[in-house]
């Protein structure tokens, strides 16, 4: 049977960021609407700490495929050639389970998990916040700003990072994108100040994000630590925020930044709010005033991959782009 095979390149090309987060609005709402079979991520971490297999099975239908994510996560990547996280995505149709095509996942990941932070703030940011703090300096601070122009008039970026040249080649390469140049700053507080839309993407363990620098009517979208021992938001942050994941099983069982102060008895489950399909439903209340704090905790889930996939390998085969190869897969007769 052939298969396709989709470049990075191919898939920056093909995936572009208002076209996601209209997609990923749907995959959500599909969630939601019971069209989807989602298993947790399991991961393999290397005994020496220095990196992370994860495996992301799933079906959604629509499209009706089936999918998986084969991903490694490797912090210690910053500043070298390699991105932090890199591997494939598998697309198999769902009629004869038959393999259609393998995609970069870095590029699925990077595009696919900021669109997901556009479609809740789209959501449950104020209708007129603009004014942006990207904390991290990486692939997902790039494509963080794309998603927060897709969603919200921008009239300032700031970006803070430990890694001084990380930020000047992140400014550096947005110069002008969507008709705001960030600037940098020396702290989180000098980022945060006034910002009334927050994007945490860091690799942090701990807490970098206090409470008294978070404005009242912002809205955060919690992206960089996505293990049970790794945090970006403080406790009082977190208890104050209306709570909201892309998935209530995900966020229970993976997200330091909700379990660590839950163990503290900040708060308990019924401190999530919903799923953000679940208000784009209807179904979970979202923002009730200006003055609300509301926190989107991203912790990925493989059917944003699949439906990223699945939209990717339709547009490559109807404009011919991508290498196709056999890879077997037809029943051998005798």
């Amino acid at each position: 049977m052939p298969a396709r095979i989709i470049s990075q390149a191919e898939v920056n090309q093909l995936l572009a960021m208002p076209a996601c987060v209209d997609l990923m609005d749907q995959t959500l709402r599909t969630l939601t609407r019971g069209g989807a079979v989602l298993p947790l991520r399991t991961m393999l971490r290397l005994p020496d700490g220095r990196g992370v297999f994860g495996s992301m099975p799933a079906y959604l239908n629509p499209p009706d495929a089936i999918g998986l994510k084969a991903l490694t996560v490797f912090p210690g990547n910053e500043g070298t050639r390699f991105d932090s996280h890199q591997g494939v995505v598998l697309l198999f149709e769902a009629t004869h389970g038959a393999l259609t095509a393998i995609l970069d996942a870095s590029s699925v990941t990077a595009i696919r998990t900021a669109a997901v932070s556009g479609v809740a703030t789209r959501a449950l940011a104020n209708p007129d916040a603009g004014d942006l703090a990207i904390l991290g300096s990486g692939v997902q601070a790039v494509t963080h700003l794309d998603a927060m122009a897709a969603v919200r008039t921008l009239r300032r970026v700031r970006v803070y990072s430990r890694n001084a040249a990380n930020v000047a080649r992140f400014i550096k390469d947005t110069a002008g994108r969507h008709g705001v140049t960030a600037e940098a700053v020396d702290s989180v507080e000098a980022a945060l100040h006034g910002a009334d839309l927050i994007c945490t993407v860091t690799s942090a363990r701990q807490p970098i994000v206090e409470r008294r620098w978070v404005a009242d009517g912002a809205h955060l979208n919690v992206v960089g630590a996505s293990l049970p021992g790794a945090r970006e938001i403080d406790s009082d942050t977190v208890a104050v925020a209306r709570l909201y994941a892309d998935r209530r099983e995900s966020l229970l069982n993976e997200s330091g930044d909700f379990l660590t102060p839950k163990s503290e008895g900040r708060f308990g489950d019924e401190h999530l709010l919903g799923e953000v399909g679940e208000v784009l439903e209807g179904k979970a209340p979202g923002r009730l005033g200006r003055s609300d704090i509301t926190m989107f905790k991203s912790l990925g889930l493989a059917i944003e991959d699949l439906a990223s996939a699945h939209y990717v390998a339709a547009r490559a085969a109807e404009l011919g782009i991508g290498t196709v190869i056999e890879i077997g897969g037809l029943r051998h007769e005798d």
